[in-house]
């Protein structure tokens, strides 16, 4: 039985493929199997994988039609999974190779750790490091995911003060799970598009302690086709409403942070109903949403509203010097 599985679930991802896949096997953690899973790629990744068909510890599964989620693919790797610790290794991300040395020894020197995850480099397509990955939580805290300290603490806190805001685990590739703590929590919610992932974390957070190493040791990729670049719309605001409901029914956040929480979700979904191009039966959903999350919706919407309407009519209206000046000679 290995002691770390894991799973690098792919879907048109064959550029990215070797490097992801010779980061796993180099790693100088070696108690592992790697499980390749292909959800109908149209590209060569087929190809790539069965490769490395010939290693004793590679198993490989090629699904006959696309499963079209994400987090049924995560499912089903961690179904197929034997080992105690898991890692998804995403196809287009790849890792440094003392990644799970330390991810691991994290996770055996305190049986109550539900998962560790470290920092993140941004890559471009080309490889090219573009920073730090976790630029993104500088509003949530400017200094607790960039200072170069670790740190451990008791999930359900986690969640209280930052989960039920954000995910603050910048990316899958990034961290070291236990399989028992996955399947407690109930696996990735496959009914969800584009917030599995964060459901998905704080749902193990509550089991648990969280832990954080600040060494970054993953590679997350941004490029034309990921995931996040496209985590924006009004189907998406629903989606994030419905996931920071489901986390409100499991913690209670101090008043500052629900305070804060209502204050960013607003900057967001406000434009959103004020929007010709959204459908009236979603701005419903959203409106329905926020009922559930925000005691004073009306008071939160005001400011954004005033920024939407005041950038409409920038948008719309053109001096009466400048309109003169276009007119034909």
């Amino acid at each position: 039985m290995p002691k770390v599985s894991i799973i690098v679930p792919n879907y048109n991802h064959a550029r990215f493929l070797r490097k992801r896949i010779d980061s796993v096997l180099q790693q100088t953690f070696q108690d592992l199997e790697l499980i390749l899973l292909d959800d109908c790629s149209t590209d060569d990744s087929r190809s790539i994988l069965s490769s490395y068909a010939g290693n004793p510890r590679v198993k490989i599964e090629f699904n006959d039609a696309n499963s079209g989620s994400t987090f049924k693919q995560w499912n089903e790797g961690v179904r197929l999974a034997q080992g105690e610790y898991v890692w998804i290794a995403e196809s287009d991300d790849y890792a440094g190779p003392r990644f799970l040395e330390r991810l691991v020894a994290v996770l055996d020197a305190d049986p109550q750790v539900a998962f560790a995850y470290c920092r993140s480099w941004r890559v471009t397509a080309d490889d090219q490091l573009d920073g730090f990955a976790d630029f993104y939580l500088s509003w949530l805290d400017p200094i607790r995911w960039n200072a170069d300290s670790d740190f451990c603490v008791e999930g359900r806190q986690e969640c209280r003060n930052y989960f039920v805001r954000t995910n603050p685990v910048q990316n899958t590739s990034a961290a070291v799970f236990r399989k028992g703590v996955y399947e407690l929590a109930g696996g990735a919610d496959e009914s969800l598009r584009m917030y599995g992932d964060w459901k998905l974390w704080t749902g193990m957070a509550l089991a648990g302690k969280v832990a954080y190493l600040s060494e970054p040791l993953n590679y997350f990729r941004f490029h034309d086709t990921s995931v996040r670049r496209s985590m924006e719309g009004a189907p998406h605001m629903a989606e994030r409403l419905q996931v920071t409901r489901w986390i409100l029914d499991r913690v209670t956040p101090d008043d500052g942070v629900l305070e804060r929480l209502c204050e960013e979700q607003a900057i967001d979904w406000v434009p959103l109903l004020m929007s010709t191009h959204v459908p009236l039966r979603l701005k419903w959903t959203i409106l329905r949403c926020v009922r559930e999350i925000d005691p004073h919706p009306v008071k939160r919407a005001v400011r954004p509203a005033l920024t939407t309407l005041r950038l409409k009519f920038l948008r719309h209206w053109r001096p009466p010097q400048a309109a003169i000046s276009t007119q034909p000679k």
